[in-house]
């Protein structure tokens, strides 16, 4: 194996200079703190969450970025005394780019190629956390306007034991007119059985359709940011065995503001629970926040940025939840660190340094 890495560099770097090829690199290094108080029930139960995350990439692109292949790894390391419980996640995938804002990516990809981060209801924080790589192929259009992106993540491969997993993303988000966007989520969840089962397994399907309308005014007031959004959630899940769909559907509504350095994030939940299935196979089959499995939520982010630019996220946050039947307060702390050969060459840039944030803390 060594053997045949050699070759493939060797042959990568001996490319004729046509091919205008070029080393890129990142490092991408976050730090959480996270003490969650108050859930009272079986699926948000009281805890700590204390985890370093380190994630560095070396690759070559050619033809000005157009072909790039990159390699690294995630080393995800809980905040225990023996140092113990980590884990080592290969990260390897070839990524086309073309000046008509199209991008296409296969292999194992860091979630954070995504253009935003998918909404609580189908990507809960425990999962961000542990899982920040994507297996599979995206493809993505990324205009000033807006984006659209379609996804497949192969979760999990079956085997004997272990039952197969995959999931389908469809996201999209668009200027209509004025402040008005629309866009929205699909997202498809499939969890078939194991080749060595007892014949209790069944096929399972997990079908989300999240239609939304926005009204953008970040660039309307003295504030940062201003953005209200509002849609349907409408969900389809079955377990085969029972020959029976569970179709619950709410209306959610979100909201975010920011001035300066703080930052106010609302998303409020009706109608019914979400993810029927989940106290059955719990994030083989539903990714969604398990506070979604009652009828009304809320959840609200107080967010204090300490030091935010194109390099560094330093925040603070307090996190209150809300359903009919339970509460929760989240305290957090965390810093998002990242660097790559583009922002490193641009380094002494200071208005690129000001004027730009980094996206998608924990993916």
């Amino acid at each position: 194996m060594r053997n045949c890495l050699a070759a493939i560099l060797t042959l990568l770097l001996t490319i004729p200079p046509l091919a205008a090829q070029e080393v890129e690199w990142s490092v991408d290094a976050s730090v959480l703190l996270e003490n969650r108080e108050g859930g009272n029930d079986d699926f948000t139960p009281d805890q700590t969450i204390a985890f370093t995350r380190l994630a560095p990439e070396l690759g070559i692109s050619m033809l000005n970025g157009e072909h790039v292949l990159k390699g690294g790894a995630v080393w995800y390391q809980p905040m225990i005394e023996n140092l113990g419980g980590y884990k080592v996640l290969p990260t390897l995938y070839y990524r086309y780019n073309n000046s008509n804002g199209w991008h296409v990516t296969a292999g194992i990809m860091p979630r954070s190629l995504m253009v935003e981060r998918m909404p609580r209801y189908l990507w809960s924080d425990s999962l961000a956390y542990c899982r920040p790589n994507l297996f599979g192929l995206m493809a993505q259009l990324t205009k000033p306007t807006g984006y659209a992106e379609v996804a497949l993540d192969w979760r999990q491969m079956q085997t004997d034991r272990q039952r197969e997993a995959f999931t389908a993303m469809l996201n999209a988000d668009w200027r209509v007119a004025g402040p008005l966007r629309l866009g929205g989520h699909l997202q498809y969840s499939h969890l078939a059985k194991s080749r060595d089962n007892d014949g209790s397994q069944h096929v399972n399907d997990d079908l989300v359709i999240n239609p939304m309308a926005s009204l953008d005014f970040s660039h309307r007031t003295p504030l940062d940011s201003l953005r209200v959004s509002a849609g349907a959630i409408i969900t389809m899940e079955r377990d085969r065995g029972e020959e029976r769909w569970r179709r619950p559907a709410g209306f959610v509504a979100t909201a975010t503001v920011q001035w300066r350095w703080l930052q106010l994030d609302e998303t409020f939940y009706t109608g019914k629970g979400l993810m029927p299935l989940y106290p059955r196979y719990g994030h083989l089959l539903n990714l969604g926040d398990p506070y979604y499995l009652y009828k009304t939520y809320s959840r609200t982010d107080l967010t204090a940025h300490i030091v935010r630019n194109r390099f560094v996220d330093l925040n603070v946050s307090l996190v209150f939840h809300a359903t009919d039947k339970v509460t929760g307060f989240w305290q957090q702390a965390s810093c998002r660190f990242f660097i790559d050969s583009d922002l490193w060459k641009r380094r002494h840039d200071s208005k690129h340094l000001k004027n730009g944030h980094l996206q998608h803390l924990y993916y």
